[in-house]
């Protein structure tokens, strides 16, 4: 028995959590895809709330790629990947135009 009460139920900090241990790798991509675009929607309201030119420019970048990521995944129907493609587009214009 544990001389702590807590220490036997407390995880291994390397261990992976049942429910991740099995999913399929499509599983976790299709997470973790979400989740990107998740982080890309707060970065276009930071890219709207930041009036400083060289942060829209690197704001911007980062859209655009996080953009051309998402068109490219599978767990996405294909019209939003085509919406996705048209996003990465539009953000790396407006990336260039930061730029000059």
């Amino acid at each position: 028995m544990p001389s702590h009460p807590q220490a036997a139920a407390t995880p291994h900090p390397d261990s992976t959590p049942p429910a991740q241990a099995q999913a399929s790798p499509a599983v976790l991509l299709a997470q973790a895809s979400r989740a990107l675009w998740a982080a890309t929607l707060s970065l276009m309201t930071a890219y709207m709330q930041t009036p400083a030119p060289a942060h829209r420019y690197l704001l911007a970048r980062r859209i655009a790629a996080n953009f051309g990521t998402l068109c490219t995944q599978d767990c996405f129907d294909p019209g939003c990947r085509a919406s996705f493609a048209r996003l990465a587009d539009r953000w790396q214009a407006l990336a260039a135009q930061h730029r000059h």
